[in-house]
């Protein structure tokens, strides 16, 4: 599995019986495995040597897109396949994030998931096979998560405080559901290539402030213990990272964008 354009690493690979090779432009701050310094528009790569690409949360970045796409579909097997994670150029958290960050490293902004699937597919020639919207935590203003000086604009969010991310993040899915909004609203992810027997493309509202994660709340109220009541809110711990979060209850599925 090729993970490109992740700094040290998008997901934890220890526990999974395949090898992730890391890339990226940059090299990490911490010693990571396997990992490789490259430009993903020219990657060190033989054709078809790699199972599964992963870009999460990094095709923004990439100044030249199509050249990077079409160096996905030379490294990837012709049986294999390829998953995306983009934000949401439209989305007040994604707005957010280029404003405090002063543009973040943004350089695409993507504002439709069909079309973005859409360009993908032509580039890469890979079938785009489903999409699922992703849900924001507003993890990235979380200061225990911020190894730089936090920017004196955060201050309007809270300072970036669990506490206040937590009531924050909250308050979007309340109002998403009173109005029918998109405050709570991330991006995408995008599955293409070889089909898989099960997608799950239902959206998980339940997003962790600290770590990111996002769990179904069907999961979490089965998993005996995890949800309690305080007052008149739900709390669960993050499975993950143990963060505390209020739990709220996933909306039906909906179709994308």
């Amino acid at each position: 599995m090729l993970d490109l354009g992740c700094a040290g690493g998008s997901f934890p690979a220890e526990e999974w019986p395949f090898t992730v090779v890391r890339v990226d432009l940059e090299r990490p701050r911490d010693r990571t495995s396997n990992f490789v310094q490259a430009d993903a528009a020219k990657l060190p790569f033989p054709a078809a040597s790699f199972d599964v690409v992963v870009s999460n949360h990094s095709l923004e970045h990439f100044e030249n897109l199509d050249a990077a796409l079409a160096e996905v579909a030379r490294v990837v097997k012709p049986e294999g396949s390829f998953y995306a994670a983009v934000p949401d150029a439209s989305t007040i958290s994604d707005r957010l994030y280029r404003w405090l960050a002063g543009g973040g490293g943004h350089v695409n902004g993507f504002v439709s998931a069909k079309d973005l699937a859409g360009r993908i597919e032509k580039v890469t020639k890979l079938k785009h096979q489903a999409t699922r919207t992703l849900c924001t935590s507003l993890s990235c203003f979380n200061r225990r998560n911020i190894r730089t000086r936090a920017p004196r604009r955060l201050i309007l969010i809270g300072g970036g405080t669990e506490y206040s991310l937590r009531f924050l993040t909250y308050a979007f899915r309340l109002w998403d559901r009173l109005f029918r909004t998109r405050f709570s609203v991330y991006g995408w992810a995008l599955y293409f290539g070889r089909r898989e027997p099960a997608i799950d493309t239902r959206t998980a509202t339940n997003v962790c402030i600290r770590c990111g994660s996002g769990h179904a709340s069907a999961w979490l109220l089965s998993d005996r213990g995890r949800v309690r009541r305080r007052l008149l809110l739900r709390t669960y711990a993050c499975p993950n990272c143990g963060a505390k979060n209020i739990f709220t209850e996933d909306p039906l599925p909906s179709s994308d964008r």
